[in-house]
């Protein structure tokens, strides 16, 4: 079973049934060895041109998969690539382009409110910190993290629904929501892994470690991997 999502707060532990026994400094450190190996320099699958762009692909992203969205942002990046281009763009002229997103309506009228702030309180610019990035509509901690990290090279954890899944399932991290993952992550990860362990992560939970049955026949961390559920 798969993580329940609730309205700010999703994937819950209430219905996640993974206790796992917890991995070993030594064991975290061969994990992240050996997805390196695999993956020297991974990166978000999301596509985009600039920091704004990556943003409002983050945003479209929400309940949706990245494949979807490239497919519906290749037109409109073509044409939009900074906040003042989408607010002439306008709410229905970026719902034209983001209609086959699920929640296109929602993402369409916070991609117009959070470029409007841009404009009005940050001449134009995707600000780095924190703070200011989750004062944007449509912008939760999440969306804030992949930004710091893929635009501005900081060392975050975002935590979206494969990290969750997959960090409590290996026995990375036991977490009940997303913040307290994040902060085990960031604690128990070590620093020369952080900067990319968000990615080889989700990355895990989305070709391998997959929400109704992981293909542990073909996992590189299957031996060192808490979970009692293996497939074979």
């Amino acid at each position: 079973m798969g993580a329940t999502r609730q309205a700010g707060h999703p994937f819950l532990l209430a219905a996640f049934p993974y206790t796992v026994k917890m991995l070993t400094k030594t064991n975290i450190s061969e994990i992240f060895s050996r997805l390196s190996a695999l993956n020297p320099d991974p990166k978000t699958e999301l596509e985009f041109l600039n920091t704004y762009t990556l943003l409002v692909a983050v945003i479209c992203s929400a309940q949706a998969t990245d494949a979807g969205v490239n497919k519906a942002t290749r037109a409109l990046f073509a044409k939009v690539d900074t906040p003042q281009k989408m607010l002439d763009l306008g709410e229905e002229g970026l719902k034209h382009y983001i209609k086959t997103i699920g929640l296109f309506n929602s993402k369409a009228k916070n991609v117009i409110a959070m470029s409007q702030i841009l404009v009005e309180r940050f001449g134009g610019e995707v600000p780095s910190k924190l703070e200011e990035l989750e004062s944007l509509p449509g912008v939760g901690r999440k969306t804030a993290n992949v930004i710091l990290n893929c635009a501005f090279g900081q060392p975050t954890m975002a935590v979206d629904t494969h990290v969750f899944r997959v960090s409590n399932r290996i026995g990375l991290v036991r977490a009940e929501n997303v913040l307290e993952t994040e902060k085990q992550l960031v604690k128990r990860i070590p620093k020369k892994w952080l900067f990319h362990a968000h990615h080889w992560i989700i990355l895990h939970g989305r070709y391998v470690c997959k929400a109704r049955k992981p293909e542990c026949w073909h996992c590189v961390i299957s031996d060192l991997c808490e979970y009692q559920g293996k497939t074979v």
